[in-house]
């Protein structure tokens, strides 16, 4: 773990020090070293923690979420690079300062074996996020997005704190590994377990505490939104995950959880039937497809958290591409409303092709990572409950419209007037893309990679 948070500290160093014209050179070359480092951390072994001390460790869990992070620090760099050229130097070193130490944050959160050492790692990720989004984003309703962050985001992790710090005097360790050991804590404090759980259904979101999110990946610029949908809801995920396995509580108790999770999976569905805003529709698209990992997540069987974590690099990758072509069309076009981009596949017919391809992804199609976790999360939740099948049933049917919905609409049709004359597509959006799908290819072949080590 130390051989990649030792020089994802040492970017910031590069950031500052580097020549003016080699710096994003430098960055971005920087990063995909340590990103290739991270691949390491798939090679482990699946019943075990390794220990970098004993307050830092990694397994199956953790490892492809932190592998998932470093990945995209490069692609949000790329993505970000014609965002940010008409900025003052001294801005674009802050930027990317902004996300290496957001990178840091999100590794020492994703390897902590001291649930107190989580929860700062937790909290740390929120700063750099709201500077990103309040100071770079496009629009003046971006103080607004970052004023319901800060205070969703904190409100949450008030009681998480409050049970932390009452676990601490309880049990006189708050260690994940030797908690797990202890018999005292599986006969399962539900307020405890309420508390803990609280912070990490907000930061998902779970559906009802997820009115932040979109107004968040609207206003928050490209890099913003990519680190929002594709590695920051997944902490929460994380944290439902560990905290579900530590407390291992009655299913009894999750049940208002669980019917909420997925009644949201067709509520957000719907709403994003009738999304007008390109970047509103792939946020409202995120909280459905979370829905399914909370409900994975709180029925608590081996098969569920295998498709749990599965689901969640998968869309952390799909999501990530999604936002990024959305971008291609606001630098374009200068507006998010999807009836003012339409027709576009007639100007730009290399990028309609990676919309058909991500879309498709995004819709679960076979033999995608997607289709698989989806499809355990949902077999698991029939033998849990045969009821379930018909909401989550339901549920792909409305992703596949809404998909379809947004393809058609931005790509097919009469090109307006106001577009006739428009930049073609550079060389770096489509490496960008390339980097989204490679990973997503190489892990149809082998998902037992990122299956969390359960299977």
């Amino acid at each position: 773990m130390l051989k990649i948070f030792i020089p994802t500290t040492m970017l910031i160093l590069t950031i500052w020090m580097s020549p003016t014209k080699w710096m994003w050179t430098n960055i971005i070359t920087s990063s995909l070293i340590i990103a290739m480092m991270s691949l390491n951390m798939f090679i482990l072994p699946s019943e075990m923690m390794i220990m970098t001390n004993k307050y830092f460790g990694v397994d199956c869990i953790s490892s492809p979420l932190l592998t998932l992070t470093c990945w995209l620090t490069p692609l949000m760099i790329l993505a970000s690079q014609n965002h940010l050229k008409n900025n003052p130097i001294n801005r674009q070193q802050m930027y990317l300062s902004m996300f290496v130490m957001l990178q840091m944050a999100l590794i020492l959160a994703f390897s902590s074996t001291e649930l107190v050492f989580f929860y700062m790692a937790f909290e740390a990720t929120l700063i750099p996020t709201l500077i990103i989004i309040t100071r770079w984003g496009n629009q003046t309703e971006r103080l607004n997005a970052g004023t319901y962050f800060l205070f969703y985001t904190l409100l949450s992790s008030l009681p998480l704190l409050i049970s932390l710090l009452y676990l601490s005097m309880t049990m006189n360790t708050i260690s994940v590994n030797l908690l797990n050991i202890m018999p005292e804590i599986n006969t399962g404090n539900k307020i405890l377990w309420l508390g803990c759980l609280t912070a990490f259904m907000v930061k998902m979101p779970l559906y009802g505490a997820h009115l932040w999110l979109p107004k968040a990946h609207v206003e928050a610029p490209v890099a913003g939104s990519m680190i929002l949908a594709a590695v920051l809801l997944k902490l929460g995920g994380y944290g439902i995950i560990r905290i579900t396995m530590l407390f291992t509580p009655s299913t009894e108790v999750s049940y208002p959880f669980i019917i909420l999770a997925l009644w949201g999976i067709m509520m957000t569905g719907l709403i994003c039937t009738r999304q007008t805003d390109l970047k509103s529709l792939i946020a409202y698209s995120s909280v459905s497809h979370m829905g399914l990992v909370v409900a994975a997540a709180l029925i608590q069987t081996t098969w569920s958290f295998t498709g749990a974590v599965i689901l969640m690099i998968s869309h952390g990758l799909v999501s990530s591409a999604l936002f990024c072509l959305a971008n291609t069309n606001y630098e374009r076009t200068y507006s998010r409303a999807m009836l003012l981009a339409r027709g576009l596949q007639t100007m730009l017919p290399l990028m309609s092709a990676w919309w058909l391809i991500f879309n498709l992804l995004n819709m679960a199609l076979p033999p995608t990572t997607n289709l698989w976790g989806e499809l355990v999360i949902m077999v698991s939740l029939f033998n849990w409950s045969p009821w379930t099948i018909l909401i989550t049933g339901l549920g792909t049917l409305i992703t596949a419209s809404y998909t379809l919905h947004m393809f058609t609409t931005t790509q097919r049709g009469k090109l307006p007037q106001h577009l006739e004359f428009m930049t073609p597509t550079f060389s770096r959006e489509h490496c960008l893309m390339t980097m989204h799908l490679l990973p997503m290819i190489l892990l149809m072949f082998k998902p037992e990679l990122i299956s969390g080590g359960f299977s």
